[in-house]
């Protein structure tokens, strides 16, 4: 046994021929490279994994308003549902990062094998909760009837796929967690494209198969997310990444997974709480007709494609910060978290504008009626006003995150929802005249206050002596 750890820690060290990134110690050399080098690989991924819904949307909004909302408003749910999973898995991207850094195979193997532990017993009781429940919580939340008819099927079936989901994201975090963002990108573009290519057949019934509406979308998540977990556990297991996973000495190990579990209820904290809060915003839309949550929908999707591409930015700049804190070298890691906002900020500030001259356009491709379209670009451009600015919230918060500091990014979270967000959304939405621009306008300013808040407690330094 001493002699296969022994080969395994030898294989981790050294380079790895078979990609550019592999085998690379990422706390060496140019940090303006090593950042684009992990980055790139991570906002195709990223932008893969979060096009799923807007994908499905793209073909369901065809089918009316109606099928707009339930789709929207049953992700939604499944996302609050799922978050805390999610979030628990960043916590062992940092535990990972940091004996990566330290160079302790070893110790990277442990924690990802508890951490897939951890995430069975998650899962298994999130996906219960949610296929039993869909409908009375759809019902709960007061969206009309044929809004729960069609919602309800969509999310019991998105709930089976989010158990796929959440291991193959557990298994693609700790790739790039190790070093290696390239594998999971490929895994991404792999059954996304399986994904792109089979929802319209499920959809509207193409050739040979049923038409099947909202279900069929959420049908070809299953079939897409189990796919991409076939691939990612494959990969691991096989060694063809930068970090074999073994089962040697696996063992059910509390102070581990303790360790993954107080780093990740931070993070699980902040997704759960933004999902919660994003349904307490449809339900704030909700009386304003089908029309404004469908126009709410399709902006959420918008808004997905701005936090894919900064978001790459975070991951990479937050396992830089998690390496070079175990390689004892600080310094770097703040370097890396710069620039990762630099681009991000270029990214937010060019895509912003275009919303602002192009918004008509980018409504149409997910439906047409004219109503809808001047509702939806309305929305769009009050968004815009806080989008340019959304770099600073997602780049800092990921790199906090993957670095160990998640409780900072947790507290800010919370306050900019609970504290601003949701009492003005309220307070514009009903006793203004904005009506439901108010809750828009609401959420424009609070992405505002979020960019502040992290920007003044990145420069406090504080983050960079946290201990994992």
């Amino acid at each position: 046994m001493e002699d296969r750890e022994t080969t395994e820690i030898e294989s981790f060290e050294s380079s790895d021929r078979r990609g550019a990134t592999f085998g690379k110690d990422w706390t060496k050399g140019s940090i303006f490279r090593n950042l684009l080098l992990l980055s790139w690989p991570m906002t195709v991924s990223e932008f893969l994994n979060m096009i799923g819904p807007t994908i499905d949307l793209i073909w369901v909004g065809k089918l009316g308003a109606a099928p707009i909302a339930g789709v929207g408003v049953a992700g939604m749910v499944v996302m609050l549902m799922t978050s805390g999973v999610m979030g628990l898995a960043m916590g062992a991207r940092a535990v990972v990062a940091r004996f990566v850094g330290a160079g302790d195979a070893k110790g990277a193997n442990h924690a990802a094998q508890q951490a897939f532990i951890t995430a069975v017993f998650f899962v298994a009781l999130v996906v219960t909760i949610g296929v039993v429940f869909a409908e009375p919580i759809l019902i709960l939340m007061g969206v009309e009837p044929e809004v729960v008819a069609e919602g309800a099927a969509y999310m019991r079936i998105m709930f089976v796929g989010s158990g796929a989901m959440t291991f193959r994201m557990l298994a693609e975090g700790i790739m790039q967690a190790s070093g290696d963002a390239v594998t999971p990108m490929r895994i991404s573009i792999f059954f996304r494209v399986f994904h792109t290519v089979l929802c319209p057949f499920l959809v509207f019934g193409w050739f040979i198969f049923p038409r099947l509406g909202a279900s069929g979308a959420a049908l070809t998540n299953v079939f897409a997310q189990g796919l991409g977990l076939f691939l990612a556990v494959w990969i691991l297991f096989s060694g063809r990444t930068r970090l074999r996973l073994t089962l040697a000495n696996l063992r059910f190990d509390a102070k581990m997974i303790w360790r993954i579990v107080r780093l990740g209820l931070p993070a699980a904290a902040s997704r759960m709480q933004r999902g919660g809060g994003q349904v307490i915003l449809v339900m704030l839309m909700i009386p304003f007709g089908t029309n404004a949550v469908a126009a709410h929908t399709i902006l959420q999707r918008v808004e997905m494609v701005f936090l894919t591409l900064t978001a790459g930015l975070g991951l990479g700049s937050g396992v830089l910060a998690g390496q070079n804190l175990g390689a004892a070298q600080p310094e770097r890691a703040e370097k890396g978290g710069w620039q990762a906002l630099g681009i991000a900020e270029v990214i937010t500030v060019i895509g912003s504008g275009a919303i602002l001259l192009w918004a008509e356009p980018v409504v149409r491709i997910f439906n047409s009626d004219p109503a809808l379209v001047e509702l939806t670009s309305s929305f769009l451009r009050i968004a815009a006003a806080g989008l340019f600015l959304l770099g600073f919230v997602v780049v800092f918060q990921l790199l906090l995150t993957g670095s160990g500091d998640p409780v900072p990014a947790m507290i800010i979270e919370i306050a900019h929802m609970w504290m601003f967000i949701l009492p003005m959304s309220v307070i514009l939405s009903k006793y203004t005249d904005l009506g439901m621009y108010g809750i828009r306008w609401a959420m424009a300013f609070g992405v505002i206050l979020g960019a502040a808040a992290y920007l003044w407690y990145f420069r406090t330094g504080k983050w960079k002596h946290r201990k994992v």
